[in-house]
């Protein structure tokens, strides 16, 4: 099964790299620079960040559909130099070896199926979601921290 991932537009949050610090904390948001390789996945790339990279940490809304009991939003990093990923048929650098929750919705945005799956064995998941006519698009989460990682979606 052919997918696509593609990472946030970096377009919207731009303006909030301009943002002083106590303007960020009153939209819920935090300034951060990355102290650890490997450890900051930005979702507008799709790949962790190099040590010492600015990054803001902030509530994102990524299911919105109004009339779904599973809207949802959490937190996300996003970098000032993230340039759009887009990912056909493969995963991401951030979810190649992460454990995932894969939530599976249909059109309507209730959930189909959901699995936990790591590293070779979430495109499997994904095959098997998407082999279900019903499965619009998928949802990755972190599955340790529970952020929002990307949407699968049909290619």
């Amino acid at each position: 099964m052919s997918f696509l991932i593609r990472g946030l537009d970096a377009e919207p949050f731009a303006p909030l790299f301009e943002l002083n610090d106590a303007d960020l904390r009153a939209i819920g948001a935090q300034r951060v620079h990355a102290d650890e390789a490997d450890a900051y996945p930005c979702r507008v790339s799709l790949t962790r960040v190099a040590v010492g990279e600015e990054l803001l940490l902030l509530n994102h809304a990524h299911q919105t559909t109004g009339t779904s009991p599973y809207r949802a939003a959490g937190p996300i990093f996003v970098s000032r130099s993230g340039k759009a990923g887009t990912y056909r048929g493969e995963l991401p650098p951030m979810m190649r070896d992460r454990l995932l929750s894969l939530r599976a919705y249909d059109a309507a945005a209730f959930i189909v199926d959901a699995e936990v799956a790591e590293g070779e064995d979430v495109l499997e998941v994904i095959g098997r979601f998407f082999a279900n006519t019903h499965v619009a698009h998928i949802d990755a989460h972190f599955a340790r921290r529970g952020c929002f990682a990307a949407r699968i979606e049909r290619a």
